[in-house]
């Protein structure tokens, strides 16, 4: 399996495919990260890829595994990634 992309890889492609310099992909990356990250609680949509969502989890009986006993597990808010169907069709029918 190949390797994950890292930061600096993805802005070199965005630089390159768009004319602009590294630098200034590199931050519009941090911009769009930190746009995602202040407004996922309204839910962030990158359209074509997916969208983050804040759930909010029920409160649940669980069981440690080490042990077998039951344990109350709190309520709680999480952040998911909706995958899009363009990405999945994209990816999955990629052959």
């Amino acid at each position: 399996m190949a390797k994950a992309l890292s930061k600096s890889q993805i802005a070199s492609e965005i630089a390159e495919a768009s004319g602009v310099t590294k630098k200034s992909a590199a931050e519009i990356l941090e911009l769009l990260a930190t746009m995602a990250y202040k407004n996922a609680k309204n839910t962030f949509t990158l359209p074509g890829i997916g969208k983050l969502v804040l759930v909010n989890r029920k409160a649940r009986i669980g069981r440690n595994p080490a042990t077998g006993a039951s344990i109350q597990i709190p309520a709680k808010k999480v952040v998911k990634f909706r995958v899009a169907k363009a990405a999945k069709d994209a990816i999955l029918n990629a052959k």
